[in-house]
């Protein structure tokens, strides 16, 4: 930690004489600044292609997701063979690019999907089969979702990970789990 103490001392210079730095000074900052460049894309790498974790916002996953809660993403299973109805995904809006959202997988290419079961959006008679390439998503809280209900069936390439389980607030931590149950007609 000398050298860096020279560095400050040659970089606060009160007299009038030129500043002086010796090659392996800036050598070392240039190392230094290296690394730090280095972790900054290795942290990226993982969190976007690997997981981490998100913080959730909004009310249309209550009660599974709280708006404080903080979930483990997990961002390297992006095939569609690997998830299934009730899984918990994140995607890029298809109404604003910019913003992630988080829902709950209903349905699969080929699924004949009730439109809105509530009658709030359409008549809870009108039907659609999931294209090729598409899911269906759903807020657990449908009053206050948007969903595919507005969007439509949302393109598998939106999709950018699963949500696995929940890390805060530590009192509610927990793995989530397909919480999907079947109804017969």
């Amino acid at each position: 930690m000398n050298w860096l103490h020279n560095v400050r001392r040659r970089v606060i210079n009160t007299s009038r004489k030129p500043i002086k730095l010796e090659w392996s000074d800036a050598r070392k900052a240039f190392v230094i600044g290296l690394k730090m460049v280095n972790m900054a894309c290795a942290w990226h790498l993982v969190f976007e292609h690997v997981g981490g974790i998100r913080a959730v916002s909004g009310p249309s996953m209550l009660p599974t997701m709280e708006v404080e809660d903080e979930l483990i993403v997990e961002n390297r299973m992006v095939s569609i063979q690997s998830l299934q109805r009730g899984d918990l995904v994140t995607f890029m809006s298809p109404l604003d690019p910019t913003r992630g959202v988080c829902k709950r997988i209903i349905g699969f290419p080929g699924d004949i999907i009730c439109v809105d079961p509530t009658g709030k959006y359409a008549p809870s008679t009108e039907h659609v089969v999931v294209p090729k390439g598409h899911i269906w998503v759903s807020g657990d809280n449908m009053s206050w979702s948007r969903d595919s209900r507005e969007y439509g069936p949302i393109p598998f390439g939106l999709i950018k990970g699963k949500f696995i389980g929940r890390v805060w607030p530590l009192r509610r931590a927990a793995w989530f789990s397909r919480n999907f149950q079947y109804i017969d007609e």
